[in-house]
């Protein structure tokens, strides 16, 4: 039994290193991609497509070799979530083209309370004094991280609110159908792939065009662009598996919280690796969210240990359904007798 914990806590710790590599590893290549000082790939939704087209590819070998096996989920479900998913990429995008860095930043962190709320209303979820807590700890010292001008448009804030609750439920669905349908996060993974890589890439680029003005067929490729579109595809492939692994194992709410790990590597590294201006705010906040992160992983600790007592305790004070059938045949054999007289009682 001991083992078998200590090889879970590995794998989750395994889980949430792939993610964190990963989406920082990809970040970087973006950056290098998309901007201006870069190759000025500003196609984000259809890079997108790209990503989900090559794990696509990886599911289908991986289910060709027999590594993975393909289990049913109806197609009806496959739909919904890619629309959902796909709706959050291009909110997510359009956000951050009509708003502020800084409007756009909140509007990021508040996907944990409302994460939290949907968690609540779709599936009765309660959290304890001591994960909300953290929760706010984490959000204002990522908040003191990120958030510089804050400018409101009603477009913007429309874009946002869309973005935000497409994203919060495209996680909580990840979660759900794991469950529901006992699938494996890379055989979910496979199924929704191919359906979000061929809507991407249709309407991707009319929405790049939007966005920027410009259209990819006018785009002149070059050998180091095509080497940098591969290094953010693979990198993909393990964010996209690693990102199904974190929820399957973890809650939304914890995703999201450990995810702003990523917010402080990124941080860091765009200072080591691109001159980015690291100020005692951004340390400061950075030290909060920490703090907060730390906090929040010993709450949850400590709700699961509560839980487990109080389900120990209940398992412990009351009888199963074998126990009582053993005792009535009990009593059924040995009638009870009188100590001192020595008589039948039945």
């Amino acid at each position: 039994m001991e083992n078998e914990k200590k090889a879970s806590a590995i794998s989750d710790v395994g889980a949430w290193g792939m993610n964190i590599v990963s989406s920082v590893g990809i970040i970087m290549a973006n950056k290098q991609l998309m901007s201006n000082g870069g190759y000025a790939f500003s196609f984000a939704t259809t890079l997108t497509g790209f990503h989900f087209a090559v794990t696509a590819l990886v599911g289908l070998v991986s289910n060709a070799t027999g590594y993975s096996a393909s289990k049913h989920v109806p197609m009806w479900e496959l739909l919904w979530f890619s629309i959902v998913a796909n709706t959050s990429i291009t909110g997510m995008n359009l956000s951050l083209m009509l708003n502020s860095v800084g409007f756009y930043q909140i509007s990021k962190l508040s996907m944990i309370p409302v994460v939290c709320v949907m968690e609540w209303i779709l599936h009765s979820k309660h959290y304890s004094r001591e994960v909300k807590m953290s929760v706010i700890v984490v959000v204002v010292g990522v908040g003191v991280c990120t958030v510089t001008d804050v400018k409101v448009n009603l477009k913007g804030f429309v874009c946002a609110c869309l973005a935000v609750l497409s994203t919060s439920l495209q996680q909580i669905s990840i979660g759900s159908l794991q469950k529901k349908y006992s699938i494996g996060s890379f055989e979910l993974l496979s199924k929704t792939a191919p359906i979000q890589a061929v809507s991407l890439l249709v309407f991707g680029p009319f929405v790049d065009y939007y966005l920027t003005g410009k259209l990819i067929t006018n785009y002149k490729i070059s050998s180091g662009v095509i080497l940098f579109i591969l290094l953010s595809c693979s990198l993909a492939v393990f964010c996209n598996v690693s990102q199904y692994l974190c929820i399957g194992r973890f809650s939304a709410v914890s995703f999201q919280v450990l995810g702003h790990m990523k917010t402080v590597c990124v941080l860091t590294l765009g200072w080591l690796l691109f001159d980015s201006e690291l100020t005692v705010k951004n340390i400061m906040g950075m030290a909060i969210a920490v703090a907060g992160m730390v906090i929040y992983s010993w709450a949850v600790e400590r709700e699961k240990a509560a839980n487990a007592k109080t389900h120990h305790s209940h398992a412990k004070n009351s009888l199963t359904e074998e126990e009582i059938r053993l005792l009535q045949e009990g009593i059924e054999k040995n009638p009870l007798k009188d100590l001192e007289l020595a008589e039948d009682k039945s």
